[in-house]
């Protein structure tokens, strides 16, 4: 296993080893990534359309229980409590569809993308008029768009359900539209605000431009059938957003504001930092993050000509492991280390799964789509490599293996296969003078070189 390919496991995967032709230097990186989704079609996961009759059947139930009495709301209860159990199954199937996908890719870049983008595009799973609605299902507003144009990304994700729903975008309505005036409802500008600074331009924007923003917004809704655009909600009358004008209380004027946001200087420059901090370092190389940012300028914000810049860049490929992996890294890049692929994860039982997986996970301090807030997962180092987070990864590292693989790999073998290139001096004298085999196991999943990329 040579250094590059090393690196592009860990930097640009989930890991060693590679699934069989898995691509490992830029060019073929790119190929793969101009390929088809095959992992979208070997793991489907649960579909946002899926739900809408949950969705409603709690909402509806939740009502009912709220004004009937006797037999009739115990009903309503009961039903209102078999929705949310569905619901909480989809988040369930959504993880361990999300793991066996980033298992099984032969293009493990892409999965990377796709989760760096979910993460940019925070939505914690909470209410939707009293029922939780999957955060996870943002995921198929972002991976179809992971080599299109920013704009489209941009589009779809700020129209789901999901972001609909955890940004209280239902809640906006404009104070002069017809619907404002007679319910007397004020403008919400939670989804303007994170638009601009998470999503988009980070910075460079006044209050009155998140406030034009939100008055923008205020058509966009969820409907009984998904998302939509009510005219009756949306302020009449132009807004302004950094200096340019849009007319027209539809959603065209939305598409083109979100188109023009996807385009701007500040956020080509916004997301260029961002993308190399998550991918190289924590205190990425400044000719790398211009590299990327004029990439994102020429291109129009073109994902996949961003991505050629940051795939061919020296900078990406230093040997230096100057990443943590986060929980979800280290747990998927464990899961493949031991042998585990995407249909034994899929096979697992429910209960044994949320043991092994997702509650170890909390544990290391990254619990299953519950980022801390709508700006997601920290990236710096010290912020996953605390003495709780570290024990809890030792804990599992030492525990967890020998329940999910039996016999456990031999520890001489499995070092080479999990680090490659990576492997250091005192790491390979220590494994083989474990005292057992379990103990040099949990070595090897516990050692700065598996828990860095």
């Amino acid at each position: 296993m040579t250094q590059d390919s090393t690196t592009a496991a860990f930097r640009f995967g989930y890991g060693l080893p590679l699934p069989a032709n898995a691509p490992t230097e830029p060019a073929s990186m790119l190929a793969a990534l101009r390929g088809s989704d095959s992992m979208a079609t070997t793991y489907p996961g649960p579909q946002m359309a899926d739900l809408t009759e949950t969705l409603l059947r709690a909402d509806a139930s939740l009502r009912t229980s709220r004004r009937a009495t006797g037999e009739a709301a115990k009903i309503a209860r009961q039903d209102y409590r078999q929705a949310i159990a569905r619901l909480e199954g989809v988040t369930l199937l959504a993880a361990k569809t999300t793991i066996a996908r980033a298992l099984d890719a032969p293009d493990g870049l892409r999965e990377r993308l796709v989760q760096f983008w979910a993460d940019h595009f925070t939505t914690v799973a909470r209410a939707r008029r009293d029922s939780p609605l999957p955060a996870t299902m943002v995921e198929e507003a972002i991976r179809p768009h992971v080599t299109d144009r920013f704009a489209d990304m941009l589009k779809a994700v700020v129209q789901h359900p999901a972001m609909l729903g955890y940004l209280d975008q239902s809640a906006s309505f404009g104070p002069n539209s017809r619907i404002g005036q007679r319910r007397s409802k004020g403008l919400n500008e939670n989804l303007a605000r994170e638009v601009l600074e998470l999503h988009t331009v980070g910075s460079g924007h006044t209050q009155e431009d998140v406030t034009q923003m939100a008055e923008l917004l205020t058509g966009l809704t969820v409907g009984k059938k998904g998302p939509t655009f009510d005219p009756r909600r949306a302020e009449p009358g132009p807004e302004s957003v950094l200096g340019t004008t849009y007319d027209g209380d539809d959603l065209t004027a939305v598409l083109k504001a979100l188109d023009d946001l996807a385009e701007h200087p500040a956020t080509a420059a916004h997301l260029a930092r961002k993308l190399a901090v998550h991918f190289v370092s924590d205190q990425p190389n400044a000719d790398l993050v211009q590299a990327l940012t004029d990439a994102w300028r020429n291109s129009g914000g073109d994902l996949l000509a961003v991505t050629e810049s940051l795939l061919t860049q020296p900078a990406a490929w230093s040997r230096q492991q100057a990443k943590a992996r986060q929980p979800f890294d280290f747990t998927v890049s464990a899961l493949r280390a031991l042998g585990l692929d995407g249909a034994d994860v899929m096979r697992m039982a429910d209960d044994p799964f949320r043991q092994m997986i997702l509650q170890p996970m909390a544990a290391m301090g990254q619990p299953w789509q519950r980022p801390p807030g709508p700006d997601g997962w920290p990236e710096a180092a010290e912020h996953w490599i605390t003495p709780e987070a570290m024990a809890a990864r030792i804990t599992w590292a030492m525990d967890m293996p020998s329940r999910l693989v039996n016999p456990l790999p031999a520890p001489e073998a499995l070092m080479t296969r999990a680090l490659g290139a990576n492997l250091g001096e005192r790491l390979a004298w220590a494994v083989p003078k474990s005292e057992n085999i379990r103990e040099a196991v949990g070595l090897v999943l516990a050692s700065p070189e598996f828990n860095r990329r």
